[in-house]
């Protein structure tokens, strides 16, 4: 990502000043190369345009530095699809007038496979980003002879984080999909991948994260990047994350000890919660993809919340939980986390706020440089409370929740020593944390699929509460087949390569 990139590089000589220049036009120039070469259907195509080769990008440790922004940059460009991924399907927002009718036909459960938001191509793009530098870089270093071992295997060690997250988004969207880690750089490439199963890519990825985190740095220049770049502790969120979605609890909590034992992460205070949306990369970030608005990068998070653009609203289970008129959440509620505009008129506040007041907008120059944020210390201390009462460790489970409800001024709370009481305490506690950060839908699917799909019925229940009742039934009825929780293959995707195989739930 550009902002990174050139974050990086913020001393002062003129040498360091005409580095970064260098690897801004050469970012620029494999950008070209790598988006130009990926249109819609063909992200397996392989010709660079305008007799521009490979061989004339990988010559230098800086080539492969480029291109690994490019990636960063890829995937943050996809920050409006991992909102509406992780929120839409759920139950904590809503549709207003003027949302895109393919995000209401699934907010709907009405899901067909033209809907452009089963198309998977960005997600492979950012995958394909990350093939090339697992490839190419060992190359580079055999002509750069500055190319150390430690900058190659930290540079690859990236790759792979990003490229086992973006797999790990889609086995979440689609549960099956096709395993490719070769970069599409020739003619022989396989154009007709058949799709893998989702334990297949989880165990890869996993295994690929556990080797990667022993080489990802810890020399960070700037805090956008000790923030913004693949570190170990992010590194262990992702896998803490992937573990939980396996139900392996106690690899969750070894994972997550990890960050807690690496004494550079910790909570907010109270009075400073906010401070995580605004002005973001704060104490409390693991991971977090980084907007700057002087270098022309935009998210859509301002676009799809703010008060007039009547996309995304809070549901009305969302307005109960921080609404003044339902709640008491003083560092979560209303003019934080929401605000009410009228009778019955809430927005979505964490990323058009400057501060927790609900009057205080972002000034245009930085109205869409809320960072998106992937994993923050409060998310992964409630994984391992959640893993931890799945195996009935009910007191340390007890203690880190109410950790987080203590942070936000709440009581603690006294629960019976079951499983079910702990995952709907701490699934309500991500829901007023976590609200609005992408994570509801998959929080949601977690509980749905754990032991069996045991409670499946609760699972619909949360989902159809807030649609209209004449909806329910048809909507419930959709849900209670678990392959409809996952979405379709493109059409388009189906057509090119019949290798590919439809999720049976969207055959009939």
């Amino acid at each position: 990502m550009q902002n990174i990139n050139n974050n990086k590089f913020e001393h002062t000589t003129i040498q360091n000043k005409s580095k970064r220049m260098k690897l801004k036009l050469k970012y620029i120039l494999v950008a070209i190369v790598l988006f130009t070469q990926f249109s819609c259907g063909d992200w397996i195509e392989v010709e660079p345009p305008s007799g521009l080769t490979r061989q004339e990008f990988w010559q230098t440790k800086e080539d492969v530095e480029a291109i690994l922004m490019g990636a960063y940059g890829s995937f943050s460009g996809l920050d409006n699809l991992m909102f509406i991924h992780g929120e839409a399907r759920g139950d904590m927002v809503t549709n207003d007038i003027n949302i895109d009718e393919n995000i209401r036909d699934i907010m709907n459960g009405n899901i067909y496979t033209d809907n452009w938001l089963s198309n998977w191509e960005n997600f492979y793009k950012v995958i394909n980003y990350c093939n090339e530098i697992i490839k190419n870089a060992p190359k580079v270093q055999e002509i750069d002879k500055t190319f150390t071992d430690y900058q190659l295997k930290g540079f690859t060690s990236e790759a792979y984080f990003i490229r086992s997250l973006a797999y790990f988004y889609l086995v979440r969207l689609f549960k099956e999909v096709p395993l490719v880690t070769e970069p599409s750089e020739t003619d022989a490439t396989e154009f007709y991948v058949e799709k893998n199963t989702e334990e297949e890519v989880l165990e890869y990825i996993y295994n690929d994260l556990l080797e990667a985190r022993k080489y990802l740095s810890d020399n960070y220049l700037s805090t956008a990047e000790i923030k913004g770049r693949a570190s170990k502790e992010a590194c262990d969120a992702l896998l803490a994350d992937i573990a939980l979605w396996r139900f392996d609890y106690e690899a969750v909590i070894s994972h997550v000890e990890n960050i807690e034992l690496s004494d550079k992460i910790e909570l907010m205070p109270s009075a400073r919660w906010f401070e995580i949306f605004y002005p973001g990369n704060s104490l409390e970030s693991i991971f977090e993809f980084q907007f700057d608005e002087d270098q022309n990068q935009q998210n859509n998070l301002y676009g799809l919340t703010r008060q007039y653009a009547y996309n995304f609203d809070p549901s009305p289970t969302a307005i109960k939980m921080f609404a003044r008129e339902y709640a008491s959440e003083p560092f979560r509620g209303e003019d934080i986390s929401i605000k009410r505009n009228g009778e019955d008129d809430y927005t979505i506040w964490k990323y058009v706020g400057l501060a927790p007041d609900g009057n205080t907008t972002r000034p245009s120059y930085i109205q869409s440089a809320a960072n998106w944020i992937i994993y923050r210390y409060a998310d992964v201390l409630l994984m391992k409370a959640e893993a931890l009462s799945q195996i009935g460790r009910y007191s340390e489970a007890s203690d880190l929740l109410n950790e987080i409800r203590d942070r936000a001024g709440l009581s603690p709370v006294e629960l019976q020593n079951s499983p079910i009481a702990y995952e709907d305490a701490i699934l309500e506690e991500r829901a007023l944390e976590l609200a609005f950060e992408g994570k509801r839908w998959f929080d949601l699917l977690r509980m749905g699929r754990r032991n069996n799909f045991a409670r499946k019925d609760r699972l619909v229940e949360m989902i159809i509460r807030n649609v209209p009742s004449t909806q329910k039934r048809i909507l419930g009825s959709k849900l209670t087949n678990p392959l409809g929780w996952y979405m379709p293959i493109y059409k388009n995707e189906l057509e090119r390569n019949l290798n590919l195989e439809q999720n049976p739930y969207y055959n009939r």
